[in-house]
């Protein structure tokens, strides 16, 4: 089994220095995972820096004392992939997050669409927005990832057309052939760059919404002949991805 992954936010310290991993991820090493002397750990800054561990102590319920290791930055993938996901209701969007980001998408922009049950707004947009964010750290730690995904601020339609016209590859996952759905699993994708996935809403992509995102370069695709649910369809498309890409090879 890998090392398990704490976030450490300060690896100044160098090769073979002692690290003294406290406060809620301190606590988590010592009283929930029970690590003691011996037993190998991986910090990172989530941003891509890391360092393989040996632990060499604790003291009381909340620090552990770890041996550093060199420190290591892992560069970034390409192509990138975000997804613009559409809020969901509910807890599906936490689901959503947690879900791509164990899968390894890159960054997740939150959607104001149309259609939208859902919505953020003064604080109770804040606290969403920080679930969603505290959803990508803890599902990064527990896949093993040392750089986890970016989540945006929400974006409106306008701000989401916008990023469409500066990617590589914009796709529209959109299941009617009406609108000139092609399969995504034969789409042409780039080496590098970025690649950006809009997923709808339950209620779907508005006709408004999809000339728009026509207008900025996007292309409807479709995943298959099911119809997955918005807190699912971007974790099966970023699956395929993935694996078409060569990044899980």
């Amino acid at each position: 089994m890998t090392a398990p992954v704490f976030v450490a936010e300060d690896l100044a310290a160098g090769p073979g220095g002692r690290y003294v991993l406290d406060g809620p991820e301190g606590r988590h090493a010592v009283s929930v995972k029970r690590l003691r002397a011996g037993e190998d750990v991986v910090l990172t800054d989530g941003a891509g820096r890391w360092a393989q561990c040996v632990v060499t102590d604790t003291e009381g319920k909340d620090r552990l004392i770890v041996h550093l290791g060199a420190v290591a930055e892992e560069p970034e993938e390409s192509p990138r992939i975000t997804v613009v996901q559409a809020l969901p209701k509910g807890d599906r969007g936490e689901l959503a997050v947690e879900t791509m980001t164990e899968t390894g998408v890159d960054r997740v922009v939150p959607w104001a669409a149309s259609r939208c049950i859902t919505q953020w707004k003064g604080d109770r947009g804040l606290k969403a927005l920080a679930k969603w964010r505290a959803t990508a750290r803890e599902a990064g730690k527990q896949s093993r990832r040392v750089r986890f995904p970016e989540v945006t601020d929400v974006m409106t339609t306008k701000q989401v057309g916008a990023l469409l016209a500066t990617a590589e590859l914009a796709a529209v996952l959109h299941e009617d052939r009406a609108y000139g759905s092609e399969p995504l699993a034969t789409a042409e994708l780039p080496a590098s760059g970025e690649i950006v996935l809009v997923v709808g809403p339950e209620g779907g992509v508005s006709p408004e919404e999809l000339t728009l995102f026509s207008e900025s370069g996007a292309k409807a695709y479709r995943l298959g002949r099911s119809v997955l649910r918005t807190s699912t369809a971007g974790t099966a498309a970023t699956a395929l991805l993935l694996g078409r890409t060569g990044r899980w090879s």
